[in-house]
């Protein structure tokens, strides 16, 4: 049996990381893997997505994926909240993001709505969501941006609830298989969100190898890039146990997304994401608009660090979505989210449920094709 698929309980070992619950819950129905990420919610908010998903999931698996940076930059260490961390803020910063929306029809405010009421990302603020996340059924706890947290390795091996790790490098797997972590989640430069700079197609065989040299029998996952079932099968024909994706979610109508990025993700090309720092803080790919040219620009004031710019950043990109949705032709051009370069093979929108068909038919048409281009005639 599939290692994955055994440890989880997925009928089909294809992970779904999504921030919005009805894709979580379709995904488990339809025999994938439903992961809900958390990083956006509260604790109190959290408790109500998850409780939902308990309800309408019918039974079915599914995760729960948060954030635990293990570094946090010097210059917001001493940031205990919010408030501190909007007080921290250059005026000057609020000042450009009004010049930058102001240039696409978005009419400017006196005082930028800095994103005050939400955590951020922080090491305790993810501490509190895992928490959270273990009162409920779940089969799965992710961790990225850094070594997974001593307190969700204990509790998840406490609970029976496997604890997966994204690493961008092969070096990074070997230290969160040390500390205890028990599946691998390998993503290639290709994901949407944050990610590293190696390949998924290198990264795979390169992390498998070094696990394997190194005697630790962890699976592994494939993520970055992949939207269809061939690319699953490939990835697994290079040692993955199964797939991590995100982006192929974004173009359901169940997702967290609006129409103007359903239908700027369908129009785009591979080449239309960027790594930027423009959102977050730390380098995350990204549909590529003139947000990022403004922010990387050398007479720009420069990105903030995690969690600052996203205080900065996910406001303004409310109000870009406002303004898009109420008519904003302007507006339009700077709708952005999380994305990866698989963007390029998305077509049309599909419902969660049918693409997880759409991946166990084109899996078993990559695999029996491969197997029989080697049948002796």
């Amino acid at each position: 049996m599939n290692r994955v698929c055994e440890m989880t309980g997925a009928d089909f070992p294809l992970f779904a990381f999504s921030h919005c619950r009805d894709v979580v819950a379709a995904v488990s129905k339809a025999g994938g893997f439903g992961v809900f990420g958390a990083t956006r919610f509260s604790p109190e908010q959290l408790e109500e997505e998850l409780a939902w998903i308990d309800a309408h999931v019918d039974g079915a698996p599914y995760g729960v994926d948060v954030l635990v940076p293990e570094v946090v930059d010097p210059r917001v260490r001493e940031l205990a909240d919010n408030k501190s961390r909007a007080a921290a803020i250059d005026p000057r910063y609020q000042q450009f993001t009004n010049e930058v929306l102001g240039q696409y029809g978005i009419a400017a405010e006196e005082e930028m709505p800095i994103l005050r009421e939400r955590m951020g990302i922080t090491p305790e603020n993810g501490l509190a969501l895992m928490e959270v996340a273990f009162r409920h059924p779940i089969k799965l706890i992710a961790n990225a941006l850094g070594i997974a947290p001593a307190a969700m390795i204990e509790e998840g091996k406490r609970r029976g609830v496997p604890v997966a790790a994204l690493v961008g490098a092969k070096e990074h797997a070997i230290r969160q298989a040390e500390a205890g972590v028990d599946i691998i989640v390998a993503q290639g430069t290709e994901a949407g969100g944050h990610c590293g700079e190696v390949s998924t197609l290198v990264l795979i065989p390169e992390v498998v190898r070094a696990l394997e040299e190194a005697g630790h029998e962890i699976p592994v996952l494939a993520a970055g890039g992949i939207m269809t079932g061939g690319q699953m099968a490939g990835m697994m024909a290079a040692g993955a146990q199964g797939a991590w994706t995100g982006s192929v979610w974004l173009a359901t109508p169940e997702a967290e997304t609006s129409e103007a990025f359903r239908d700027k993700m369908v129009a785009a090309r591979s080449r239309d994401t960027v790594r930027s720092t423009s959102r977050t803080g730390k380098p995350a790919r990204q549909l590529k608009t003139a947000w990022h040219d403004a922010w990387e620009a050398e007479d720009g004031p420069g990105t903030l660090p995690m969690p600052l710019m996203g205080m900065i950043s996910e406001p303004a990109f409310q109000r870009i979505e406002r303004e898009a949705a109420a008519g904003n032709s302007e507006a339009k051009e700077l709708v952005s989210y999380f994305v990866g370069q698989g963007v390029g093979l998305v077509e049309q929108v599909r419902s969660s449920r049918q693409v997880v068909q759409d991946f166990r038919e084109e899996f078993i048409e990559a695999v029996t094709t491969l197997s029989q281009s080697f049948e002796q005639g």
